[in-house]
């Protein structure tokens, strides 16, 4: 069964082409990454999926739904949930508050509901403590984490992260990973991730997309994908390999 498909997105801006003519799959509780170099359309494609960015060809279907030309805000309450590669938490709201506005998405709770489920989302990932206190107090990597429970609260399908590690260090790339882990098992989520911490990718990836110049090159397990000459060559080294052993 498939979740979420792109069917030939091609995405122009100007003379540009960022995409060209990509497929992408999504099935229910599978994490799948997207990698790439700087520049190849991996967030440009999260944008196409998510409505932030309409395609300039190609079609998108959510649950056998065609979405294409879906608002952002419908995608997200039929069970698309995001976090941004920049952090765009509001700095002068509190933690809980910050959640609460991805809950809000759900018109169907009361606001002491929101607030229930918003605080039952911090424990799970270990910021209950900080319900209270304002965005701009905490670490960059707590900051992260709440990124993470807003996208969470509004009770996705597949969850899209762009770039979550990016900025943490190694204690806090190895909690965002069990995080991770754990929430996938517990809500049988589907992931898609756009990351360059390879060692992140390869552990927690079952399928991988390898977008270059905005068209994909390479698709398949992380083994195959790490040993591919194109993927090599374009994103990986050539000493990639070597350096693993």
């Amino acid at each position: 069964m498939t979740l979420l498909q792109a069917t030939a997105i091609s995405k122009r801006f100007g003379g540009l082409m960022a995409l060209s003519e990509v497929d992408f799959t999504v099935a229910p509780g599978e994490f799948v990454a997207v990698i790439g170099p700087n520049g190849a359309g991996k967030s440009t494609f999260l944008n196409v999926l998510t409505g932030l960015t309409l395609p300039s060809a190609g079609n998108v279907q959510f649950d056998g739904r065609d979405i294409t030309r879906a608002p952002t805000h419908g995608r997200i309450r039929a069970g698309l949930g995001r976090t941004f590669q920049h952090g765009r938490l509001f700095s002068r709201l509190s933690v809980l508050e910050n959640v609460m506005t991805g809950a809000a998405i759900r018109t169907d709770r009361s606001e002491s509901q929101l607030r229930e489920a918003s605080l039952g989302m911090l424990d799970r990932m270990g910021l209950a403590d900080e319900a209270k206190r304002p965005i701009d107090s905490l670490s960059y990597g707590q900051r992260r984490m709440v990124e993470l429970c807003r996208a969470l609260a509004c009770g996705p399908r597949v969850l899209l992260l762009d770039e979550p590690a990016a900025g943490l260090n190694s204690g806090e790339v190895e909690l965002l990973m069990a995080r991770l882990i754990a929430l996938r098992a517990e809500h049988e989520l589907a992931v898609v991730l756009i990351e360059h911490n390879m060692g992140m990718v390869m552990r927690l990836a079952e399928r991988i997309l390898v977008l270059n110049f905005g068209c994909r090159i390479a698709e398949g397990t992380p083994a195959k994908v790490q040993s591919d000459p194109a993927v090599l060559s374009a994103y990986l080294g050539e000493g990639y390999n070597n350096a693993r052993d």
